[in-house]
């Protein structure tokens, strides 16, 4: 099978725990998100089954991998012609095109208008609802791996709970302290704060960093005000800190667009790791984090999806994947990443650059 990785040294858990410590380390870690177009190009282009998840991840390099619990429930909200309906949360999307795909975008909001008795009725599943039995395998699976619990969504409180009330209503909610977003809020985080911890605890000791999340920016600037901020999402995120520390786990935050805003808030309630960095939204570039947050943050990201990757010659994608890595490597606590998911207009030449030139150039 084809690989970009070369001559490493240590295992991926090494190096993702040493860089999270900024520790001396033999290379930089290297991640990997995509939507389908594009993963399924790169899974042809290395030779693989349309469904090889795993191969694509050891040809590019990739340390990290992911363990959660299957939810085993019934289906709570039923489905939808023409639209795709969580059976879990209840959420719903439909299907846009575009010249390159198409993505699922969240549609109807049947929360928006509810009040607090509806929030309350409102199915959710349940943490007895998820099988926990292969958490421990699957870290024993993967213990070469640096291995995350949780995910970009983990902990998330505005982009959450928009998907069932709305992006405009959750504002308001937050703004005026609506009881009924409030409600939808604490609930939907109270299952997700029991199942993580359920899975921490089977995986007994597998675990090496949670992954929690929050979108917290425009391009521009804040979502919300500090005072907003301070009052809703830190306390309410504080209990996952608190989970992690508890069981000795770093945590590595996701926040999209210009939120650096808020790191050192985060780093006060003990984050380890800020994760996306889009470097084209205000004071998130590369330079910008280094000379503010220096070693007090490991960074997870950086690579734009709407850069020379998705719009320059391989040429360009190069230099430009090198220029982060001479700003980012020097110190240690760089992860090499894209900002979000590589999207569908990625082109399948410069994806290939783009990661080649993390394990030529991103080597210490």
């Amino acid at each position: 099978m084809k690989t970009l990785a070369y001559g490493d040294k240590l295992s991926s858990k090494e190096r993702v725990v040493r860089t999270f410590k900024h520790e001396k380390t033999d290379r930089v870690p290297v991640d990997y998100y995509a939507n389908p177009r594009i993963d399924q190009q790169l899974k042809a282009y290395f030779g693989l089954k349309a469904d090889d998840g795993e191969g694509l991840k050891k040809a590019l390099g990739v340390d990290f991998r992911g363990v959660y619990a299957k939810y085993e429930g019934k289906r709570l909200h039923a489905e939808r012609a023409e639209r795709d309906v969580d059976p879990q949360w209840g959420w719903v999307t439909k299907y846009i095109e575009h010249e390159s795909g198409g993505y699922w975008d969240f549609c109807d909001f049947p929360l928006t208008e509810a009040d607090e008795e509806t929030v309350a009725k409102w199915p959710m599943p349940s943490p007895d609802d998820f099988d926990y039995s292969k958490i421990h395998s699957e870290c024993e699976t993967h213990r070469e791996y640096a291995v995350f619990v949780g995910h970009a969504g983990l902990g998330c409180i505005m982009n959450t709970a928009g998907f069932l009330r709305g992006m405009e209503q959750v504002f308001v909610d937050l703004a005026l302290d609506e009881p009924a977003g409030l409600l939808l809020i604490d609930r939907m985080l109270a299952i997700q704060l029991e199942v993580v911890h359920r899975e921490i605890e089977v995986a007994k000791g597998g675990i090496d960093f949670m992954w929690i999340g929050e979108d917290l920016g425009t391009q521009n600037g804040p979502l919300i005000s500090m005072e907003t901020f301070r009052k809703h999402i830190k306390p309410r995120q504080k209990p996952f800190f608190d989970l992690a520390k508890a069981y000795n786990l770093p945590v590595m935050l996701h926040t999209c667009g210009s939120s650096s805003w808020s790191y050192e808030e985060y780093i006060e309630m003990g984050l380890t790791a800020v994760d996306t960095l889009q470097p084209e939204a205000k004071n998130m570039s590369p330079e910008y984090l280094k000379n503010t947050f220096g070693n007090r943050l490991a960074y997870h990201g950086c690579i734009s999806t709407c850069g020379p990757v998705a719009f320059g010659t391989s040429e360009e994608t190069v230099k430009y994947c090198q220029r982060t890595l001479d700003i980012m490597m020097p110190g240690g606590g760089f992860c090499f990443a894209p900002t979000h998911s590589l999207q569908d207009n990625s082109l399948l030449e410069n994806v290939i650059a783009m990661y080649a030139t993390a394990h030529k150039h991103g080597k210490y």
